[in-house]
């Protein structure tokens, strides 16, 4: 069953915050219905669903902790039930995975659950689907360039998710789904800038109401630049902290 409403049904993990937020806005088109993805906080999930709507687009809440079997399993079977199909997913490479964290917890909350999820939405995505998978440079070229403090075990399983991901090559070329990966700067407003800040003698700010710094609008335009693409990249480097040989 597949619904003509719209012409793509998106859905962007972990989308209440950071990343997230501004790339699920940045999908609101008149032809497009975002799935905010969010694990706890409903209220702001709806500030950026009604975000969408206010500029012309259409939106719905979805809550899930997608590193929980049963919560992504379920989530899955409502968006299968209401709309039918899932034309792009957008991984958010972010969770509330703390500094020093057990790398199993890491790992849960990275790999296992893009992986699980992403064979899930495989048999609602048609030809041509996309899956987009956000990460940043620290951990796309773990271990072989160093991290600040405290970000060595986020850093090892957003490495561990893209890795397990392109593992489903096989899968996803079967399907005829395409898959990109954006790697970006250890941009603004993300989760992982604020695990590695935690602890430092700072007064609290309000930089989630902020707007989006130059460096997060690069990445969530390159974001909505990839899953629009007809014939995309495998992989997209935004900003240039990264090695030359890259």
């Amino acid at each position: 069953m597949y619904s003509a409403t719209h012409k793509r049904i998106i859905l962007v993990t972990s989308a209440s915050e950071g990343v997230g937020a501004d790339v699920a806005q940045q999908f609101s088109g008149v032809d497009t219905h975002v799935l905010v993805n969010y694990r706890s906080d409903s209220d702001r999930a709806e500030l950026v669903a009604e975000a969408i709507r206010v500029r012309g687009g259409h939106a719905t809440t979805v809550c899930a902790d997608v590193s929980d079997e049963a919560d992504t399993a379920t989530m899955v079977d409502a968006i299968a039930t209401r709309f039918g199909r899932l034309d792009t997913v957008v991984l958010n490479a972010s969770g509330d995975v703390e500094p020093g964290a057990d790398a199993g917890d890491s790992m849960r909350r990275y790999r296992d659950a893009h992986r699980r999820l992403t064979r899930l939405a495989i048999p609602l995505m048609p030809i041509g689907g996309h899956v987009v998978f956000v990460t940043n440079h620290q951990a796309h070229f773990f271990p072989n360039k160093a991290v600040p403090k405290g970000f060595a075990a986020v850093a090892a399983g957003q490495r561990a998710s893209e890795t397990a991901l392109y593992s489903l090559h096989a899968e996803l070329d079967r399907a005829r789904i395409r898959y990109t990966v954006v790697s970006g700067s250890m941009f603004d407003r993300t989760i992982e800038e604020r695990l590695v800040q935690r602890g430092a003698a700072a007064p609290a700010d309000t930089r989630h109401d902020r707007a989006p710094s130059s460096a997060v609008h690069a990445v969530t335009t390159a974001v909505v630049d990839a899953a629009s693409a007809a014939k995309p990249s495998s992989i997209v480097f935004v900003g240039a902290d990264f090695p030359k040989s890259a």
